[in-house]
């Protein structure tokens, strides 16, 4: 029998790879845990902080997370994307840890199964009403019941200039989404994603004008940055607000749900804290009648850990699914045009992803994380810096997107 708390930290080494930032920890008894970062186009930074954590998880036994989690949270009284991405990585393979030592599924020692598989939604994204249309006919024949991503502005790209009139903007969004909810009838749900791309008065505009064809959520339809304006557009609508993926901490979306300003609530499993961080911010969700919605356009790795987290918690409503099968979401959404998508997946950059039947996927059954990085995963899919590259509009002002 081992004694457990002999167990040390004896290795951490941080794993840049293509679009994403890993830490792999490893302990004196042969255990490997793996986390990701979802500091998003800040991994360079997040990489530095891990670098500070270095100096203090070296040394120390990997099952006391909690302990750690708070340990690295307040240590430095600062905090933001960087700083989060880099917990929240440490915190996912401490827990991926604790679940090859306890030789269990991390959702087992989260309190067990609240569920036995997971609904997911499918990214979808098109330049043409046309081609939205098909992303969602071909989700729906693969047994999807929801599908997310889903700009009802469309996905245009970041080189194209911005502009237009305030009625033709509404009109022609809210009548692509009546397009979408004809196609697909009410055999899936839309979940419509704004990209913050609106001020508070236009938000509620649209939201009145999408109402018949009952979206399950707008997804943050203003920047996130003020609660009380996102409180108010809730106010006043009846079409559910998702929000919170930019946010990092329990207490801001302890703020956030006292406004009443969502329905459900986007945990960035990744920058929020990690596994700890986001059953921190279930709970309190829960105590508000909010369900979770797990934030995950990352790489495998996070899609396992949001996927434990969807199974363990109450309050769970669906989890963003991304595509494993291609490039990361930074190439898809933000990136130049050029890319060779079809050149690459993101299922060689792991030992196993989990697949969606029907539109859900079931628990897992292996030990801590279920998965584990390739060995030559940095030499195989080189790290790219995410370069700056954001919309314009046509006078020259910055649009968000």
């Amino acid at each position: 029998m081992m004694v457990r708390d002999k167990m040390k930290i004896t290795d951490i080494n941080i794993v840049p790879a293509n679009r994403f930032l890993y830490i792999q920890i490893t302990t004196d008894e042969g255990f490997v845990g793996i986390g990701e970062s979802g500091a998003w186009g800040f991994l360079d930074a997040s990489a530095e902080v891990m670098e500070t954590f270095k100096q203090y998880l070296l040394g120390k036994n990997p099952l006391m997370i909690e302990h750690h989690w708070q340990y690295l949270y307040r240590s430095f009284h600062f905090r933001g994307a960087a700083i989060m991405g880099a917990i929240s990585a440490v915190d996912i393979a401490l827990w991926d840890i604790a679940g090859q030592w306890f030789d269990a599924p991390i959702h087992t020692l989260l309190g067990g199964a609240s569920r036995h598989k997971v609904r997911t939604y499918y990214h979808v994204s098109g330049e043409t009403t046309e081609a939205l249309i098909d992303e969602c006919m071909k989700a729906k024949a693969q047994g999807y019941t929801a599908v997310g991503h889903l700009s009802p502005f469309l996905d245009e790209p970041r080189s194209q200039a911005y502009f237009m009139p305030y009625a033709q903007m509404i009109n022609e969004a809210a009548d692509r989404v009546g397009q979408l909810r004809e196609a697909v009838g009410d055999e899936v749900d839309l979940c419509l994603e704004l990209h913050r791309r609106m001020k508070p008065g236009e938000a509620v505009a649209f939201a009145q004008a999408v109402e018949p064809h009952r979206p399950m959520f707008l997804e943050d339809p203003i920047p996130p940055d003020n609660f009380d304006a996102m409180g108010l557009v809730a106010s006043k609508t009846s079409v559910p607000i998702a929000t919170g993926e930019r946010i990092h901490t329990p207490q801001e979306f302890q703020m956030l749900l006292s406004r009443n300003a969502m329905t459900y609530a986007r945990t960035s499993v990744c920058v929020c804290g990690g596994i700890t961080g986001a059953r921190k911010i279930a709970a309190i969700a829960e105590a508000h009648g909010v369900a979770i919605v797990p934030h995950n356009p990352l790489s495998p790795v996070s899609t396992m850990a949001c996927l434990h987290l969807s199974v363990a918690v109450d309050n769970f409503a669906v989890m963003e699914l991304p595509d494993h099968d291609t490039v990361s979401a930074t190439e898809r959404y933000t990136s130049s045009s050029a890319v060779a998508r079809s050149t690459f997946t993101q299922r060689d950059m792991v030992t196993y992803v989990p697949r969606a039947e029907s539109g859900f996927i079931a628990a897992p059954e292996k030990a801590g994380l279920g998965t584990a990085l390739v060995k030559d995963i940095a030499e195989r899919f080189p790290y790219r810096r995410r370069e700056v590259n954001t919309r314009l509009h046509v006078d020259g002002s910055v649009v968000d997107q």
